[in-house]
């Protein structure tokens, strides 16, 4: 890929910018960025879509939880090195998410899918919710099985895994689950400075997994089976989100580097495989 990362808007002439790859396959450019935003500050409008889907992530609008339309997050917030490269993360701070309600190529209804992000650990809260994923098309909230998205933080309004959090859970509406019951003890915190996050949703269940997104062979499964009462089948409408719940509850905090979305249902050597290549791009190195 050698497109387009993010969008960038200064403050001081709300003139815009595309940080894109210093190479094909390469890192942003993050040098470019610094530039434009000198003197002033910046806000990532756009996320954009690397596959030919085009389902770009926009500032989210008005959704049925937060009732205003969300921040974008500030560009330069978070400065780190992967592989030796200068680059920067989205750093969420409340109020703040993206959505693309008209998508193509997104599992719905009960179809199958597959999806990874990988997350900063030591920045999370209890708050609804940081979630990447698979939500409702009008930020309003459907019911149960109406979204299937990651989440990374340690709510426990419904479930939990062990101890104390965090936890890689999955956002399934009305209700952030761990696993199958309201504590899945097999769902272990993850500490790590970098996590790698999965969720894979099947045509009769899910399956979470975590793992140091530093360290090679970490990735470990936390939870693979029979989904909560009353989620199955599921009813997923087919928007994306990130930083945000399905209808637009913004009180969580997060950060994301990385993510994928692809129909499916990945096999365990292909979650394998992409934890590999996650680490093999040496997040803060």
């Amino acid at each position: 890929y050698s497109g387009p990362l993010y969008l960038v808007q200064r403050a001081s002439d709300l003139a815009s910018t595309a940080v894109a790859t210093k190479s094909e396959g390469g890192y942003a450019d993050s040098a470019a960025q610094d530039a434009f935003c000198a003197g002033t500050s910046c806000t990532v409008t756009r996320i954009f879509d690397q596959s030919p889907r085009g389902n770009h992530l926009e500032r989210a609008p008005w959704g049925g939880a937060s009732r205003h339309a969300e921040k974008g997050v500030n560009a330069t917030k978070h400065k780190l090195t992967v592989g030796g490269h200068a680059v920067y993360g989205a750093y969420f701070e409340g109020g703040m998410g993206y959505r693309c309600d008209s998508t193509w190529g997104v599992a719905t209804g009960n179809e199958p899918e597959s999806m990874y992000m990988v997350t900063a650990g030591q920045h999370y809260n209890g708050g609804c919710c940081f979630d990447y994923g698979n939500a409702e098309i009008d930020a309003l909230d459907h019911g149960k099985g109406t979204m299937e998205a990651i989440y990374w933080g340690n709510s426990h309004g419904w479930s939990k895994g062990a101890g104390a959090g965090p936890w890689v859970m999955a956002d399934i509406e009305n209700g952030l689950w761990a696993g199958h019951d309201p504590v899945e003890a097999s769902n272990t915190p993850i500490n790590a400075t970098f996590v790698t996050a999965m969720l894979k949703g099947g045509t009769d269940g899910f399956a979470l997994k975590g793992g140091d997104a530093q360290r090679g062979g970490s990735l470990k499964k936390l939870y693979e089976g029979v989904r909560p009462p009353q989620y199955q089948p599921m009813k997923k409408q087919g928007a994306i989100i990130l930083g945000i719940g399905g209808d637009s509850s913004d009180w969580a905090i997060g950060t994301f580097y990385e993510g994928v979305m692809t129909t499916g249902y990945a096999s365990d050597a292909t979650d394998s495989a992409v934890h590999a290549n996650i680490v093999a791009a040496g997040y803060g190195a």
